[in-house]
């Protein structure tokens, strides 16, 4: 049974940084995808973004570019989210997300069957 449980959320001034963290078990194959989401109240779940475990290749939105990093513990089945340079905007829900084979091109939470509780992350100006 595939669980995901994120830790490292809060609450963080404009300009510094969290740091998230998910822990995957349960996953019969090392050949998955895992992602980031977030949702702000009234919006639509976006990606924010993704890894193939196998390959290593990644996936980010462009609201997050060059300010967020998403690697992982393959060895540990964990996968990371550092968020650096945070804004106000960046306030939200965030999910941690896998499934098998590849990371959707379309970048859809609809792709993705496991999620985790979701962690707050909360950015004042």
């Amino acid at each position: 049974q595939v669980q995901l449980v994120e830790s490292g959320g809060g609450s963080v001034q404009a300009g510094g940084s969290l740091r998230l963290s998910c822990a995957a078990s349960g996953f019969p194959s090392i050949d998955k995808c895992m992602a980031w989401f977030r949702q702000s109240p009234g919006k639509e779940r976006e990606a924010v973004a993704m890894i193939n475990s196998w390959r290593g290749s990644t996936y980010y939105s462009d609201s997050v570019k060059g300010r967020f990093t998403i690697s992982q513990d393959i060895t540990k089945n964990w996968v990371y989210l550092q968020m650096n340079s945070l804004k106000p905007e960046d306030t939200a829900m965030y999910y941690c997300a896998a499934d098998a084979g590849r990371c959707p091109t379309d970048r859809s939470p609809a792709y993705f069957r496991y999620w985790g509780q979701g962690t707050q992350v909360t950015v004042s100006s």
